[in-house]
């Protein structure tokens, strides 16, 4: 466990990190198949082909697993993409976040952890952060467009990202209307029109 920190949340390095490897995609298979209720660590050890001694020691908890696993989702994303215009960028952000949601296995996983996320805080504290890293990896795109002329001082980089997924989570877990490209570029050309509007300059 790492010192004074939450289980699981640090990255193992060395000789451990094919045990971590293992372990974080039978969890995602689990999450998948059965929901966050239905997690074992035992089970997901038999899985993994570890010990389960190895999985108690380095997470303790389905929780600290949990966490962990979005940590390495977040870290495992699709960097940032720059193309010279807050609309190229934001597309490109809302693209992305397209394919992963249509994805047939992290669509259902992103599924299972919002579901989790509802009913335990510390899931919930996980999924926040998993969040607030793939947000800031997006907020210079913002920044650059402020620098450029296109939106104006002190619009918040921030909300305006977050303005391009909200309507596609939307999608997925509410409404269940076509989640396509074309949906995923009227969310951008939202969020970049707002934003050129002074929508999000801070208060």
């Amino acid at each position: 466990m790492a010192d004074g920190g939450e289980p699981g949340t640090l990255r193992p390095g060395g000789r451990t990190a094919r045990v971590r490897e293992a372990v974080l995609r039978a969890a995602e298979d689990a999450l998948t198949e059965q929901g966050f209720t239905g997690l074992d660590l035992a089970d997901i050890a038999r899985r993994a082909g570890v010990g389960k001694t190895t999985v108690y020691r380095r997470w303790a908890t389905v929780t600290g697993l949990v966490a962990d696993l979005l940590l390495d989702m977040a870290e495992q994303s699709a960097p940032r993409t720059e193309t010279g215009s807050l609309l190229g960028d934001l597309t490109a952000n809302a693209r992305l976040v397209q394919r992963t949601l249509t994805d047939p296995r992290q669509g259902a996983l992103f599924k299972a952890l919002i579901a989790a996320a509802t009913c335990d805080p510390k899931t919930a504290a996980a999924l926040r952060r998993f969040y607030d890293i793939r947000v800031r990896e997006w907020a210079p795109c913002v920044r650059q467009a402020v620098d450029r002329g296109e939106v104006p001082e002190g619009t918040d980089p921030h909300e305006v990202v977050r303005a391009v997924s909200a309507p596609l989570y939307y999608h997925l877990l509410i409404s269940g209307g076509r989640l396509d490209g074309a949906t995923a570029d009227r969310a951008a050309e939202a969020a970049a029109t707002a934003a050129r509007a002074g929508v999000y300059v801070r208060a």
